[in-house]
């Protein structure tokens, strides 16, 4: 058996037609959504990252706004810049990249950011909203890696009321907002968080209908913790340099997909969706 592809690209560019089309329509009413982001420092990761932001806005017709500071930046000017974007009109939503210099409090910046603004989807006081979220849809900023994994599952038909989910990784950006997301009344999935400190982790992934890798740990799980059949999305990534070059893994054995019904691909799956939801955050809150 070979597991079927979740697509995590070919999704990603079915919402961005479609948020395009959403974004015309705003603008036809007066309304432009706007993407800001802010970065410090020379972090090649991060460049590449918020480039790709940017092209993704001008795909769908996003206004688009650039800060970079200088690693060497003081915090007073960090604070000024995320002032000017929380009163700037023309942004509806925006980003602090991480990670952040050294010498600087993530945490405390990223509370200086507006809630309403909050395009990653992070802010304690969303994170807060996902926790007492009911039946109804959530109108505060979801976190994006999250919202992407259930919106990929949700494109192919994946059954989550009551699916056994193996969530392995407790990061307050993927495993702890996503436990919240797939419980959610209306979501109604089983949850089973899974972390450095859990026994028989092996066990549990076996029983999993649905299983989401996002440790960071290169290869971890193997085919034979797998359940036949089941769903796998692998979101962890690791740099593992081998001969003089660096290249990504992620944290399922590629012999997983011999063995599970369903694979998201790493890279390829779950992170181009990620981008997808980020940019919808900033469309939704521009409709707010």
């Amino acid at each position: 058996m070979t597991a079927v592809i979740l697509d995590g690209k070919a999704v990603a560019k079915t919402i961005k037609a479609e948020l395009t089309e959403q974004v015309i329509e705003l603008k036809q009413i007066g309304i432009t959504p706007g993407l800001g982001t802010l970065l410090v420092g020379d972090d090649p990761g991060s460049h590449s990252y918020v480039a790709g932001k940017h092209r993704d806005c001008a795909e769908v017709g996003v206004h688009s706004v650039r800060i970079d500071l200088p690693a060497n930046a003081k915090e007073a000017d960090l604070r000024a810049a995320i002032r000017d974007l929380n009163e700037a009109r023309d942004v509806t939503g925006y980003i602090l990249q991480l990670p952040l210099p050294f010498g600087f409090d993530t945490n405390e910046l990223l509370e200086l950011i507006d809630p309403d603004k909050d395009a990653d989807g992070l802010h304690p006081i969303n994170l807060g909203r996902l926790v007492l979220a009911g039946t109804g849809e959530i109108t505060s900023p979801l976190p994006c890696t999250p919202a992407g994994i259930v919106e990929l599952l949700h494109r192919y038909d994946v059954k989550l009321r009551g699916a056994k989910v193996a969530v392995i990784g407790r990061g307050v950006t993927v495993g702890r907002p996503l436990g919240l997301l797939l419980n959610k009344k209306g979501v109604d999935a089983t949850v089973t968080s899974l972390h450095s400190g859990s026994e028989n982790i092996q066990e549990s992934i076996r029983q999993a209908d649905i299983v989401v890798a996002a440790l960071g740990v290169a290869h971890f799980v193997k085919p034979d913790w797998i359940k036949p059949g089941a769903v796998v999305l692998d979101v962890g990534i690791t740099r593992v340099d081998k001969d003089g070059e660096t290249t990504l893994v992620g944290d399922v054995d590629p012999l997983v997909s011999e063995v599970a019904g369903f694979i998201s691909p790493n890279p390829g799956g779950v992170g181009p969706m990620t981008r997808a939801m980020l940019v919808s955050n900033v469309v939704k809150a521009a409709n707010h």
